[in-house]
This record gives C-alpha cells, structure tokens and sequence, in this order.
C-alpha cells in the first residue's frame, strides 16, 4: 500500500516535470536534467517524511447471558451479542530530524472521532530531550501506551480500561532519552502535566501529573529482550457538590473535609516488567502490571471522569493487576494467548460487606465489586497485514449476599472473533 502511494506521487511528479523540460529550450541538456533530478530527489524526500497508516478491526461478540456482558465496553441492554468495528483507524506523520507531527482519527460504525493530535520537538544538539504537547497516550504503564494493533488479548486489562478511558488525554510531555545510537538509549525518563479528565475535557483549575521512568534492555543477538518500568499519577477530582463520601467499617460516610470546590485526590503508583526470548519453541514473551492508589469516583462505578462530575464523590482504595502470556509456534503463523487480569475498585471492602445498609449512611454498590478474568486465546497471522484472533473472556465477580444480583457469580463470560487488516 504505502509503494502504491509513492508510485502514484512520482507519477504525478513527473507528469509535473516533463512540460517543463520541454519549455527549457534555451538551457543545455545537461542542466535540464540535473535540475529535474535534484526536483524528483526532494520530492521524494518530502514523501519518506510523510506516512499514513491505519487499521481495521472487524469483530463478532458472544455473552454467555443478556445484560451482563462487558468485552471493551458494556454491551448494550438486552443484547447478548454484537457486531462492530471496534477500531478504524487512520494515522498521519510527517517526521524531520527535530520534529514529529502525527494526526490520528478514529472512523467505526459510531462515526468519526480524533485519537491522537500532537506535535513533537526535540533538542538540535544532541536529540535527547523532547517535548511532546497535544491529544496523546499518557506515560503511565506499559499497556496504556502499547497500540491496540499489537494487543494480544482484545481489550486492555480491566483496571485500565476503568482508569484511563481512550488511553489519551490532553496536556505537555518532557521525554529524556538518548538516540538509537547512544549508549543511554536503553533509559526513559518522561513526565508532565495533563486535563486529567481525557480527550474531551471540561475545563478545570487542576492539572494532573503523570511520571515514568523506564528501562528496556537486550542481549547481544537480540534473542532476549527485557523491560522494567515505575509510574506515578498525582492529580484531583473537583468537588462540584458538597457530599463526598469515605468509607468507614463496610459503610460510606459523609467527609467533612472535603467541600464543593475542593479536589479529591486521584493517586496511582504502577510498576511493569516486560521479558521476551527466542527458543527452540519459537517467541516467548511474558508482561505485566500493577497498580494501586486512590480513586475519586461515583458511587456505582469506579470508573474516572471524561469530564468534570456534576454529583456527589466516593473515595476507593483501588488495586489492579495483570499477567500475559504469548507464546509463538516455531515454524507457524500461530500464537496462543494466556492472560490474568484483577481489578478491586475498593481493596477496604470484600464480600458479604459489600451492600451492608445503616442508618444515615450510604451503603457500597456494583461499583465496589472486585473482577477477575482469564483470557484464552489464539492469533493466526494470514499475511503481514491480516491477523485473525479468537479469544475467550472467562469473568469472575466478587459475590455478595448483601448486595441484589450479586450473590452468585454473573454469567458474564464473552467470545470474541476479530479480524483486522493493517497496513
């Protein structure tokens, strides 16, 4: 596809060129053609520093029951399956030495959307510092920032997908990083501030501030390569009315401290370690993550705001985590896929305290229930373009006899086929 393009744009040029050529009857030959071929070099200089990329995931959703089901994103009420382009995306850079410009837009069944718009300005004396400003993937983790065209399992952990909804938000990046070519490459340092509420936010006095440091090393010949990383995210939820709610021996209860106006800490410290080798079986690669903090929410859902709230607060201890396994068959186009994911939106409740009621207090919900999943997959690599991915969501809940509809585990469990071309 992309040989396509520069084909098509020499056509052009020397569709460009040719009546030029024949104008130039006063210079000599020789002039004629240096000048047409120094215009032909830029011209496709000017083509290696822009590219368009993209891809398409098509997909096919199975739930074990109605209303129940949640597989990147709950499914809609009263369907037990679905059909949809999970992601269409199409990707514009344009690169120099110094500069990076990328525009990316995201086109599904659900209409048109920006993904990521930012631009990147590095250092003229040695390309190790950069500052990164726009719409794009905030430093935190490893599975944040990984592309969802490389995703082994169809959807991101659980924990992710509740904590940074869209992956990108909006604010100013720092990257300290040495070239390919240094040394130092192998160390990442990156760290700035952010809207705190995504990619369509309302506005808000606080920013957010996102860290990372990180580390990516190989051996000699490349068979075995290994990561370690830390992240930290400190920022605020504004108070928009005058109820936020703590959580007291199983019970939420009224925080006097806090008042409209005020922001609720937001606070999350993750670590992740990445280490992959060849063998005799074919690629090896194992990751994983963990997260723990705290979350200003609503009180039947942990998930954090795509905008400022316009209700009352509740305060969790949250803690996430996930472990994956790909393993690639030597001498095929397969992969199989493990992978373990947890999310407990409220580490200081369990069980049967889930839902407990008292007087003059607001008892836990949905929204306080752990979920832990195992995925089983398989990918099968058509061509370097086509990908075929079958995969199964095995959900367990938290159970509660306290608590309506929870005291027995959901039949919530999802098959996913997804086929997706990339190019």
């Amino acid at each position: 596809m992309k040989k396509i393009f520069k084909l098509i744009a020499i056509a052009l040029l020397v569709m460009t060129i040719k009546p030029a050529l024949a104008q130039e009857v006063e210079g000599t030959p020789t002039d004629t053609l240096g000048a047409a071929i120094n215009k032909l070099q830029s011209a496709i200089e000017l083509m290696q520093r822009f590219k368009i990329t993209g891809y398409l995931q098509a997909q096919s959703q199975f739930s074990d029951s109605i209303g129940n089901a949640f597989a990147g994103g709950a499914f809609p009420a009263g369907t037990d399956k679905r059909f949809k382009v999970r992601r269409g995306r199409l990707k514009f850079a344009y690169n120099t030495l110094l500069t990076t410009f990328v525009a990316q837009f995201d086109v599904t069944e659900s209409g048109f959307g920006t993904k990521d718009m930012y631009l990147v300005v590095r250092d003229p004396w040695t390309q190790t510092v950069s500052l990164t400003g726009g719409v794009f993937n905030r430093p935190f983790g490893y599975e944040v920032a990984y592309s969802s065209s490389q995703l082994e399992s169809p959807e991101r952990a659980r924990f992710t997908q509740a904590l940074f909804p869209g992956e990108e938000d909006l604010g100013w990046m720092v990257t300290i990083q040495g070239a390919k070519t240094s040394t130092w490459n192998w160390l990442r340092i990156q760290g700035g501030y952010f809207e705190g509420n995504g990619i369509n936010p309302a506005s808000k006095k606080m920013k957010d501030f996102i860290g990372q440091i990180s580390i990516n090393k190989a051996s000699m010949d490349e068979k075995i390569k290994y990561g370690i990383g830390a992240s930290y995210y400190d920022g605020g939820v504004l108070e928009t009315t005058a109820n936020t709610y703590v959580l007291n021996n199983g019970i939420y209860s009224k925080d006097a401290s806090q008042a409209a106006g005020k922001f609720a800490k937001r606070q999350y410290v993750g670590i992740d370690a990445q280490f992959s080798a060849e063998s005799g079986l074919g690629l090896t690669t194992i990751r994983g993550e963990y997260l723990n903090g705290k979350q200003p929410s609503v009180a039947g859902s942990a998930n954090s705001f795509t905008a400022n709230p316009t209700g009352d607060l509740y305060l969790r201890n949250i803690m996430g985590a996930y472990a994956i396994l790909i393993q690639s068959i030597k001498g095929t186009k397969d992969q199989i896929v493990l992978k373990y994911d947890v999310f407990d939106p409220n580490t200081k409740v369990s069980g049967d305290q889930i839902g407990l009621k008292a007087t003059g207090f607001n008892a836990t919900t949905a929204g306080d229930i752990k979920y832990s999943t195992i995925g089983i997959g398989w990918i099968y690599a058509y061509d370097a373009n086509v990908k075929l991915t079958a995969y199964y969501d095995i959900v367990k809940n938290e159970k509660s006899k306290n608590l309506a509809g929870y005291g027995s585990d959901l039949k919530d469990n999802v098959f996913t086929l997804r086929l997706q071309y990339k190019f």
